[in-house]
């Protein structure tokens, strides 16, 4: 049985820019960055406080593969927070482009943005998680 999602794989052009971004910008930790030659590099992210699901920063033209048409493709992945204004104005103050800005939605107060390479990533504060 599936217990639990462990790794979600985001094309990038570019590991080491990618990284900056998701560990200057948003806050995230570098896990693992593990070099297997030939281009072929390893490269995760995590939440500081869930360092169960890492982000796997898959460089698009790596592991035997041509991905580059499907950078910026990936499907829009949530992260949570306690206060989505409060995230908002912290990330576009580090220069995070938002498609979105914190919105009262039916599961919360969310906002949209999109990372360096056009990847969609929602920012949700679910009902009753509000902090004062």
């Amino acid at each position: 049985m599936l217990t639990k999602i462990a790794v979600v794989t985001i094309l990038v052009r570019d590991q080491d820019e990618a990284l900056l971004f998701y560990t200057e910008k948003l806050g995230l930790e570098k896990m693992d960055d593990v070099d297997f030659g030939e281009g072929n590099r390893w490269l995760t992210v995590t939440a500081p406080k869930q360092r169960d699901v890492q982000i796997f920063l898959q460089k698009a033209d790596s592991f035997g593969a041509d991905l580059t048409d499907s950078v910026g493709r990936a499907p829009t992945w949530a992260f949570n927070t306690d206060n989505c204004r409060e995230t908002y104005e912290t990330l576009k103050g580090r220069g995070v482009k938002f498609l979105s800005e914190p919105k009262e939605q039916p599961w919360g107060i969310e906002a949209v943005f999109e990372d360096l390479y056009g990847n969609k990533f929602s920012v949700v504060e679910e009902p009753g998680e509000a902090v004062a």
